[in-house]
């Protein structure tokens, strides 16, 4: 009787834990099922898809420079630097959304490109925020001392920089604006929003190990925060294409800056007004009830104002994405 009763619970044992994974389950997918079809949106403007889940496939490139001119000491000095073009291959999914992915750097695996990048994005249809933390070994390009040119090879500059943006979106009955980035949302007519938002953007650029001992070795810090308010609009035409451009012009109200050549720290003080200008713009193309592709491109350019010169920084991201729902 007694092995009769452990043989019996061998079946019965499977049977309940399985049972009580498939009520975790439900009650899961109840909780994301109550919050993914909340409607707090005008349905003729804005609906959700009908599928719960959504995969995608994106081609991602991204980019930054720098451009800096001052004068020292009467000369003239210019700067013009750029990091190698990094390119990803990322994998998404998103159920009911929740979203996860990974991303692949071919030119990390090969070797060629020890660039590092991690991004972050939530948006719903009244806000989004999207934070980055780069480190890039690969940037090179021309100093102009006077008249004198010299090159700048790869490795002899570093750069680390955080960003972190985030937008208000005030006519969000209307206007979705992860219809355009993430597609979790689909945007059924032609509408417009105010935006507000804020930026901040930090880091530093530092002479590596590589450069040469004649040369003078130093680290450049910028630190600044940033307000604004601008405007975005979604085109619908013909239920199958949407058009998405938006600008967020932001003044900067907080910045410090400064730079230390060879052991010594200097502020650099900084003139009114200075501005961070936030662009994007996306198509998508909607191909079949459960499918669509389309393409992102996201920029952001600091004009900072010294003393003694100026700096732009600019940074971009371009995506191509094919998705399928199912």
């Amino acid at each position: 009787m007694k092995h009769l009763l452990i043989l019996l619970s061998l079946f019965v044992l499977p049977a309940s834990a399985q049972s009580r994974h498939e009520e975790i389950k439900t009650r899961v997918d109840s909780v994301l099922q109550k919050r993914y079809r909340r409607v707090t949106y005008d349905t003729a403007y804005i609906m959700r898809p009908k599928e719960k889940l959504t995969l995608r496939v994106r081609t991602n490139l991204s980019g930054n420079y720098l451009h800096g001119r001052g004068t020292v000491d009467g000369q003239t000095i210019k700067g013009d630097l750029k990091t190698a073009l990094r390119g990803t291959i990322n994998f998404g999914a998103s159920y009911m959304g929740v979203a996860a992915a990974l991303s692949l750097n071919p030119g990390s695996l090969s070797g060629r490109n020890k660039d590092y990048e991690l991004n972050l994005s939530a948006s719903s249809n009244r806000y989004c925020v999207d934070a980055s933390y780069q480190l890039s070994k690969t940037l090179s390009g021309t100093m102009t001392h006077g008249d004198v040119v010299s090159d700048v090879e790869k490795g002899l500059v570093d750069m680390q920089m955080f960003n972190l943006t985030a937008y208000y979106f005030f006519n969000h009955r209307h206007f979705s604006y992860p219809a355009a980035f993430t597609q979790t949302y689909l945007q059924k007519r032609s509408a417009g929003s105010w935006l507000a938002g804020f930026a901040y953007q930090g880091g530093r650029f530092k002479t590596t190990d590589e450069a040469s001992s004649d040369e003078p070795h130093g680290r450049i810090y910028v630190g600044y925060f940033g307000i604004g308010g601008g405007y975005g609009y979604h085109l619908v035409l013909s239920d199958k294409w949407l058009f998405h451009l938006s600008s967020l012009p932001m003044l900067i109200v907080f910045n410090r800056n400064n730079m230390t050549v060879d052991g010594m720290r200097r502020d650099a003080p900084t003139r009114f007004p200075e501005m961070i200008l936030n662009g994007r713009f996306a198509v998508v193309r909607r191909l079949s009830a459960r499918s669509f592709a389309g393409f992102t491109v996201k920029g952001s350019t600091s004009f900072l104002e010294g003393s003694n010169g100026n700096v732009r920084y600019h940074r971009w991201q371009g995506r191509i994405f094919l998705g399928f729902r199912l």
